[in-house]
């Protein structure tokens, strides 16, 4: 039998992918579909690391990079640039986070051309507050002083979070290097270009105020655990502590703030995030505040393209 003699083809170098060689073939029953553009942006990896071990818990961050295909010479500078970054905070009631929980998010932001860290702190069962905004600093730090590592842009920093982690970005964001804070990579600067805070309580004694699906008062609720477990309106003293409105001052730069809130919130009352905005627009603050009308707490509403468009452009415009 004769052998098929075989044209072999040498590697085309690849300046377009859009413009490489078309094979025009169609087998019988082949269904072509054309004009299919990508609309998911680019592919994106996620490295974990510990930046940080205290109370004997690791504390890791998840950081999210959009690629580069390293085999598209045409991509290559795209590739050395350096990125903003988002450090994102999850919620999770102050407790344990689950950290892919958020991995959607993420994902899509990193799609958007930013390098996004989902950040891990010490649930309030080992450590009450001040602990979760502390760490939150500490891992800014490490980001910084690993920018190259990740291929950051450590002066191009927006800090986010939903719902407790909300709280916990109002905190870090407000105080900046000031104190509550720890030692760790103290050398870097703990400060960030702006905020975005998805449904986040603002002031615990005053939650019970509102209709919501659960108590915010009792030693055994998530804010009662986040003061020691203990009754917020009966350690006033200890929960003033915990209200971010208190460390703003008409004196002191403050990022310029984005906050989201669904109106029909059951767990963090829509009012939580009025009392935030009212205090900033008292001091002069740069705020937005946008009702997402009904969506409820993270949900119906919040998980869709045009609630991060809301986000991106505010990123865009100020970090």
């Amino acid at each position: 039998m004769e052998r098929e003699e075989l044209q072999y083809i040498p590697p085309v170098p690849v300046t377009d992918p859009a413009e490489f060689p078309h094979d025009d073939a169609v087998p019988e029953g082949c269904v072509v579909v054309d004009g299919l553009r990508d609309t998911f942006g680019p592919a994106v990896d996620c490295r974990i690391a510990v930046y940080a071990e205290r109370d004997g818990v690791p504390l890791h961050v998840h950081v999210y990079e959009p690629t580069v295909p390293p085999f598209f010479a045409a991509f290559e500078e795209a590739g050395k640039q350096l990125r903003p970054l988002i450090v994102y905070v999850p919620g999770s009631a102050f407790h344990k986070q689950q950290m892919f929980l958020s991995a959607n998010l993420c994902i899509r932001m990193a799609a958007r051309g930013y390098v996004v860290a989902a950040v891990e702190y010490r649930p309030s069962e080992v450590a009450p507050f001040p602990a979760q905004m502390q760490d939150c600093k500490t891992a800014i730090r490490y980001l910084k002083k690993n920018a190259s590592e990740y291929r950051l842009d450590s002066e191009r920093i927006a800090l986010w979070g939903a719902s407790s982690g909300g709280h916990t970005i109002l905190m870090a964001g407000f105080t900046g290097d000031d104190e509550p804070d720890t030692d760790l990579y103290r050398e870097y600067s703990a400060s960030v270009n702006c905020l975005v805070d998805w449904f986040a309580p603002t002031d615990f004694a005053k939650m019970n105020c509102a209709p919501s699906a659960q108590d915010h008062s009792a030693p055994d609720s998530p804010e009662g655990f986040e003061i020691g477990r203990l009754n917020v309106l009966e350690h006033p003293e200890i929960a003033e502590r915990t209200v971010p409105m208190n460390y703003l001052r008409a004196d002191k730069a403050t990022p310029p703030l984005l906050i989201m809130h669904g109106g029909r919130d059951m767990l963090v009352p829509f009012q939580q995030s009025c009392m935030l905005f009212q205090k900033m627009r008292e001091l002069g603050k740069d705020v937005t505040f946008i009702k997402l009308d009904h969506a409820n707490h993270g949900f119906l509403g919040f998980d869709c393209d045009e609630a991060l468009d809301m986000v991106g452009e505010f990123i865009k415009k100020h970090i």
